[in-house]
């Protein structure tokens, strides 16, 4: 079958183009006619991508080695899951119990150990050098590109979308060669301190959160009604007519799509609700944890009951607890030993809650067969625990899952060595889960499209899909 090209023949989308087709304006129904003959047919409409940026420890929850030696196997002990003859690290006990509702991948690997090369394939799909960090869309930019907003809602939405890896920081949150208005709608907006590592961090600070997540974009002042919404709106217009003409920047543009993108949700009361965590029952609150995992995951089950097509949920990097995942024990972290670190409520034992909740959240509601749910890290932690306690950057070797969407549960897929070191099946890469991801959503996983200067571009230059995932 011949790659989609996107316009659609005989006409190049001019900048304005673009901006508009990024923009809350441009309609799912205004998409090329031929999207859907290219891709095949979507088994999810939906994605929730919960991004646990820092590489969290593969060995101290999905895949525990308990006959290893002591200095890999650690001091934690292992539980039954609800699939025959799987074991978790004792770490998981919520996520044990849905463990059917799963297709866990244990054989997922690449070859770098540094961060922002990691995370960069692992957001993108793409492999790339130091000099090409944000040279590449987002999987959940190029989403947004193809299938359009919905309901209302930006097409790609990050809660909050603030994770800076440091020092110094790195947004990564990129709509790359797509152009700059096509990064992620970020709810948290820019961070108050974008380089995580400069606030002085607690010994052991509270897990506990209350964390707004609603956008200052949607707190409009009292005093502004929607007249005087409209009548800015039309001052914007009379604007953007005389700079109609101009060939603008990236970055003017972005300003310009935020600008569109918050006034439309500002606009909109359902919208606006669906932002407020405080219309959640205390029940389904409590549930998720009152942790900001736990408050992120629950937004992003409310983003896509409201029609949000792409829900990143971002945690990784906190000005309150630091690098969460990224445990070295390095005498410049205010970490415990890695074994211990994984029971506060902000590290493993709120992860495993939070994740819980939200399978059994949207199966209740009857959400989870359309809704696709991707759990990505970068890579996994060394085998060996270190000296100082800690476990370093693995990227041979790491854990990562599926659920709902039309994908097929309740198996794992892939194995490690008896140390958790590499595979010992077939390696899945990060390009492999994009591939599956678009594919799920009826993407053909090397379509073209054009660039924001009218260049054809793959969406992914390898990466095959995972056909034990979608059958």
């Amino acid at each position: 079958m011949e790659a989609a090209v996107f316009p659609s023949p005989g006409r190049a989308w001019s900048r304005r183009d673009i901006l508009r087709a990024g923009s809350l304006s441009f309609a799912a129904s205004a998409l090329p006619a031929h999207l859907d003959a290219a891709a095949g047919a979507a088994r999810a409409d939906a994605v929730i991508f919960l991004w646990m940026a820092g590489g969290v420890t593969h060995i101290d929850s999905f895949d525990p080695k308990p006959d290893a030696p002591a200095e890999i196997r650690g001091k934690l002990g292992v539980i039954p899951t609800t699939l025959p003859g799987v074991q978790f690290c004792e770490t998981m006990p919520r996520l044990a119990r849905v463990a059917h509702e799963l297709a866990l991948v244990r054989s997922y690997s690449h070859d770098s150990d540094d961060h922002l090369l990691s995370q960069v394939y692992t957001l993108s799909g793409h492999k790339v050098a130091m000099s090409d960090l944000y040279t590449h869309p987002n999987i959940g930019s190029l989403v947004a590109h193809l299938h359009g907003p919905r309901g209302g809602l930006p097409g790609y939405i990050a809660v909050p979308g603030t994770t800076r890896p440091g020092p110094p920081p790195y947004n990564f949150f990129r709509g790359g060669w797509l152009g700059a208005h096509h990064a992620p709608f970020c709810v948290g907006g820019v961070p108050a301190e974008p380089d995580f590592t400069v606030a002085e961090k607690l010994d052991n600070p509270p897990s506990l959160a209350d964390e707004k997540l609603q956008p200052q974009s949607l707190a409009a002042p009292l005093e502004l009604t929607g007249d005087r919404l409209d009548r800015r709106a039309g001052l914007r217009e009379g604007f953007d007519t005389l700079l109609r003409r101009l060939d603008r920047q990236p970055e003017v543009a972005a300003q310009d799509a935020g600008f569109e993108s918050a006034l439309r949700l500002a606009r909109n009361a359902r919208i606006r609700d669906a932002f407020d965590l405080d219309r959640e029952a205390p029940a389904v609150r409590e549930e998720y944890g009152r942790t900001k995992l736990g408050g992120r995951c629950l937004l992003a089950r409310r983003l896509v009951e409201a029609g949000a097509r792409f829900v990143m949920v971002d945690y990784g990097y906190d000005s309150d607890y630091g690098n969460i995942w990224d445990n070295h024990n390095a005498p410049t972290q205010n970490h415990p030993p890695i074994q211990d670190m994984v029971r506060r409520g902000y590290h493993l034992a709120g992860m495993d809650r939070a994740f819980a909740a939200l399978l059994t959240d949207l199966k209740a509601r009857g959400m989870l067969g359309r809704t696709l749910v991707v759990y990505l890290t970068e890579f996994g932690r060394t085998p060996k625990i270190n000296s100082n306690g800690g476990r370093d950057h693995w990227g041979a070797a790491g854990s990562m899952f599926f659920a709902g969407g039309g994908t097929r549960t309740g198996q794992v897929i892939g194995a490690t060595n008896k140390h958790a070191a590499e595979p010992t099946t077939r390696p899945i890469t990060p390009a492999d889960i994009a591939a599956t991801l678009y594919s799920a959503l009826g993407i053909a996983p090397h379509t073209i499209v054009k660039d924001f200067q009218g260049r054809p571009r793959p969406i992914l230059e390898r990466g095959e899909v995972i056909r034990e995932v979608l059958g």
